[in-house]
């Protein structure tokens, strides 16, 4: 038996936690986390409001429900401050805690700008549950949001606000929107079924000054043109959150860099989720997720597991205009070989050796993704 110590309750957290339950009802399990424990799915944040969920809607368990089912300790509200890699302990709200193995599994942060003005601070970002939780009460003030970021995360929120009468615009410094993701015809594509609906978009520019108004806020661009919104939600995107790793002094990239088995520099540590790099892969998605939370599972229980990644296609959260991209490995080089019909858009990314390494899809095209994703080789093999 061992003492398993997660820090981090988000479905990263609680996934692993359950895969490991299934193999060892034995083992001592406590997670730690500075939220309230609730068991929710986070990528129902940005098409929730469409779906007429409050906050309280979306949780699936509570923190004691949550014990009670994996048979575990939670320590809710609690933070960690440190880690004693070689002592196998860490300093929290409630004092030191030891233990035999340890995982992080605590996501990723929000990215910040700073702006200029005095409504700098009102900017509004929403990656956990409280983050929702105020969002919804602040949409009660009005609807005149200004997101900023053209990313994933930022039309995912647009769409999902137009289907409350929001009055929507983008801000983002790209030519396109979701830049690095899509090739550029897809992108318009996008974006003009966005626009359609009443997305404004600014692209190529940047927020420089957030104002209070007699009602609401203005938010001046580097173009110099003014924006009124009541909001201004920012979608800029995620980095992984690895201050416990770098203090720690784990070995640190982009995230927190792990082996194929989602070991760590220290070979008690170990990390997943969004805040994990394996090899040189960040993926805040949930199929990655899922697949290194059970071969995870597998290893802390005693059999050493590699995780192996399928080429795993992401489905945009656009029904205004779907969208399904499957990335290639990022610094490999290539070209977008691009077909568009009455259908939709049909996109191959074709590396130097002439080898399909990614594809994106739109429209009634998005139906082909299962038989493309067999021709992409494997992320990780």
């Amino acid at each position: 038996m061992i003492k398993l110590v997660i820090i981090g309750t988000g479905l990263a957290g609680y996934t692993l936690a359950r895969e490991f339950r299934r193999r060892d009802e034995k083992s001592e399990i406590l997670l730690i986390t500075r939220d309230d424990g609730s068991s929710y799915s986070k990528p129902m944040l940005s098409n929730a409001l469409s779906k007429e969920k409050q906050a309280d809607d979306l949780v699936m368990a509570d923190t004691e429900k949550m014990s009670e089912n994996l048979k575990a300790e939670i320590w809710a509200n609690t933070t960690v401050h440190s880690i004693d890699a070689n002592a196998h302990s860490l300093e929290t709200d409630k004092g030191v805690v030891n233990y035999d193995k340890l995982v992080l599994a605590n996501g990723a942060n929000t990215i910040s700008v700073s702006f200029e003005g005095d409504a700098a601070e009102q900017v509004l970002s929403v990656n956990d549950l409280a983050d929702y939780r105020k969002f919804r009460s602040e949409l009660e003030k009005g609807k005149r949001i200004v997101i900023i970021g053209a990313g994933m995360i930022g039309c995912e929120f647009a769409n999902d606000l137009l289907n409350v009468d929001a009055q929507i615009s983008i801000v983002d410094l790209a030519p396109h929107v979701l830049n690095f993701l899509l090739p550029q015809q897809a992108s318009v594509l996008l974006q003009e079924k966005l626009a359609q609906r009443g997305v404004e978009w600014y692209l190529q520019n940047s927020v420089t000054h957030l104002e209070s108004a007699e009602v609401g806020l203005v938010v001046t661009l580097n173009s110099g043109h003014k924006i009124n919104a009541d909001i201004v939600l920012s979608a800029i995107g995620l980095r992984p959150s690895i201050e416990l790793a770098i203090a720690a002094g784990l070995a640190t990239d982009r995230g927190v860099k792990v082996d194929r088995y989602l070991r760590t520099s220290h070979e008690d540590i170990f990390a997943l989720g969004d805040c994990a790099q394996v090899d040189d892969l960040t993926l805040p998605f949930v199929m990655p997720l899922m697949t290194s939370a059970r071969a995870l599972a597998a290893t802390l229980a005693g059999e050493e597991t590699a995780v192996n990644y399928p080429a795993m296609p992401v489905a945009l959260k656009t029904p205004c205009y779907p969208v399904v991209v499957c990335p290639a490995p990022r610094k490999l080089d290539g070209r977008w070989e691009v077909e568009v019909n009455e259908q939709g858009l049909r996109a191959i990314y074709i590396d130097s050796d002439d080898k399909i390494a990614g594809f994106a899809l739109t429209d009634e095209r998005v139906s082909e993704k299962t038989a493309l994703a067999k021709e992409v080789p494997d992320w990780l093999v």
